[in-house]
């Protein structure tokens, strides 16, 4: 009886430590799958570091700016265009990003900025993708749901208005702009809510038939900075990152 016991004894000891093992080499392979999941992304903010970031037409990073509670946060000052920028530029991408707006709120994403002084405004040049509270401001009702949370504002209106989540509550927006296949598109809490031509005829349509008609510079830089608006409301950024798809 002894000898049975100790052959169950080390059966189920040998048995523990495969399972042990496996459980291990389990746990690389996600460490790995993980590490592969996130090796092409370029991190533009990670709740601790505002580095990537500065003001557009300045060197620094505006003082509204500030990190709270590991998110990117703006607070409006007694001065407007206080409007930040990456410091790399970017062409094509797919940009992740989590926002939140105060309550009637409104501020904006863009890429494709041109920084020049003749364009005191990073909305000149880049493209915008709404950040609203859709329920309290008064952009939300105009332009035919074109000015919505999540539109490609003034042109494209998002095509499911139950996506977005309320003003203080987190947004996870994903944007990809891909001028080698000519092709764009917002996805807004995991549903797809927008899709856009980057350039060419019907890109150029669509501005023509927009508040941005004959101005010099919108949407025509392939190659730009990305742009978080001061729009004189607070707002949250957190979890931004960039993957070139070049």
């Amino acid at each position: 009886m002894l000898v049975i016991a100790l052959m169950a004894f080390t059966a189920c000891k040998e048995n523990t430590t495969k399972q042990e093992e496996v459980a291990e080499a389990n746990e690389v392979n996600s460490e790995n799958m993980d590490k592969e999941a996130t090796h092409d992304w370029q991190i533009l903010f990670d709740g601790s570091s505002l580095d990537s970031w500065r003001g557009y037409l300045m060197e620094e990073m505006p003082s509204e700016w500030a990190i709270e509670e590991g998110a990117m946060a703006f607070t409006p000052g007694s001065e407007g265009g206080k409007n930040i920028i990456t410091k790399d530029k970017f062409t094509n991408f797919i940009l992740s990003i989590d926002w939140k707006i105060a309550e009637g709120g409104n501020s904006g994403i863009f890429w494709g900025v041109y920084e020049d002084p003749k364009f005191p405004e990073a909305y000149q040049t880049g493209p915008e993708i709404q950040v609203l509270d859709d329920a309290k401001h008064p952009d939300s009702f105009v332009g035919e749901g074109t000015h919505k949370a999540g539109a490609l504002y003034d042109m494209i209106a998002p095509s499911d208005l139950e996506a977005v989540n309320p003003a203080g509550e987190w947004n996870t927006c994903v944007i990809e702009v891909n001028h080698k296949t000519n092709q764009g598109k917002v996805t807004l809490n995991g549903t797809k809510i927008v899709t856009f031509p980057v350039e060419g005829p019907e890109w150029d349509s669509m501005v023509e038939n927009s508040k941005f008609k004959g101005w010099e510079g919108f949407g025509a830089y392939p190659t730009g900075h990305i742009a978080l608006q001061d729009h004189g409301d607070k707002v949250w950024f957190r979890n931004i990152k960039i993957k070139n798809l070049d």
